[in-house]
């Protein structure tokens, strides 16, 4: 399959290192604003294709699945570029800006007949589906209570810092830790509470983060861009807990009992790349089989988690300039 990026920024340089492992997995074209720019990753990574604009790398008929590693800002734009062109995508996360604009390239992707996917990786690993087998063998029974954290320090960079890229902590980093626990308790919240501390552009810095489910049990969600966590998730219950280290790409779940000794323990597989893999082999599949949405992050759950970030940001507050004026759908 003929892979094309769009923007060549550090996650992009990820995903082409991820490529050059995969088997069937083609680095064909690489698209920046900047031609130099572009062409310096293709010779870097090995791409066939160099761009110097995004509209003509979509245009191109070889290009089979678009992977969008611009800013949050701009994945709606960037998109709805490539599904009008007829091309399959595979769109970094946080999704969109908002849950207005996932619907809208949601719903142009059926129209279409075209794979969508959220680049959500956690979503598509083998230890995801760990982490719920193990809750659901009852192994320390019951669970009640979760907490989870990721953070790094990192207000600094551009993407965070700045509102009209739709900057802060909860699209990069809080985006994990709200997967992590629908992952692990599902999606039937009954009320979802934040606080937050802005910086000096407006955006959150660092938040705080409670779902209450309707059968009473509770998450409880920090992120930080101001300093550096230890990344873990920890799933309380009856008979003892489970903790994950490092939600957004779990190296290790392990299994306490009510004496708090380790009973079980999981680590992903050792052919494991780097955990990008899983989510473009989903890509892969579901396009053979002319998926619209990949079953392990479906359009519905894209949708929810969009709204309870665009519920946080009401709370706290936060509004992005391209979102003023009514216009939610407008990329900026």
């Amino acid at each position: 399959m003929k892979v094309g990026i769009i923007g060549a920024g550090g996650i992009a340089q990820t995903m082409a290192r991820t490529l050059e492992r995969m088997d069937g997995m083609e680095r064909y074209a690489i698209a920046s604003r900047d031609p130099e720019k572009a062409k310096a990753f293709a010779e870097r990574f090995g791409f066939a294709k160099a761009y110097g604009s995004y509209e003509e790398m979509v245009r191109d008929p070889e290009v089979e699945l678009v992977y969008v590693a611009t800013p949050h800002s701009h994945h709606y734009e960037h998109a709805k570029l490539a599904l009008e062109h007829g091309r399959h995508v595979l769109c970094e996360k946080a999704f969109t800006v908002n849950e207005k604009q996932a619907a809208e390239i949601c719903a142009l992707a059926r129209e279409k007949g075209l794979l969508l996917a959220e680049a959500i990786w956690p979503r598509y690993m083998p230890m995801g589906r760990t982490l719920k087998e193990v809750l659901e063998s009852g192994i320390v029974g019951k669970p009640h209570m979760l907490t989870a954290d990721l953070s790094y320090p990192i207000s600094q960079v551009e993407r965070i810092r700045r509102p009209e890229l739709a900057g802060g902590a909860l699209l990069d980093l809080g985006v994990y830790t709200l997967t992590f626990a629908s992952m692990a308790f599902g999606d039937d919240v009954k009320e979802i509470s934040g606080h937050a501390a802005l910086g000096e552009t407006g955006v959150d810095m660092q938040h705080s983060i409670t779902l209450t489910y309707r059968d009473g049990r509770m998450a409880v969600l920090t992120s930080s861009a101001l300093g550096l966590s230890d990344r873990r998730g920890v799933i309380y219950c009856e008979n003892g807990f489970v903790e994950v280290e490092n939600i957004n790409n779990p190296e290790m779940i392990r299994v306490y009992d009510g004496n708090r000794r380790v009973i079980a323990s999981y680590q992903p597989p050792e052919t494991q790349i780097n955990g990008y893999e899983y989510e473009v082999e989903a890509c892969a599949e579901a396009i053979r089989e002319g998926w619209s949405e990949c079953p392990a992050m479906p359009h519905a759950e894209t949708l929810r988690i969009m709204g309870w970030m665009d519920e946080l940001r009401r709370q706290w507050g936060i509004v992005y300039p391209m979102e003023r004026g009514g216009n939610g759908s407008q990329a900026g």
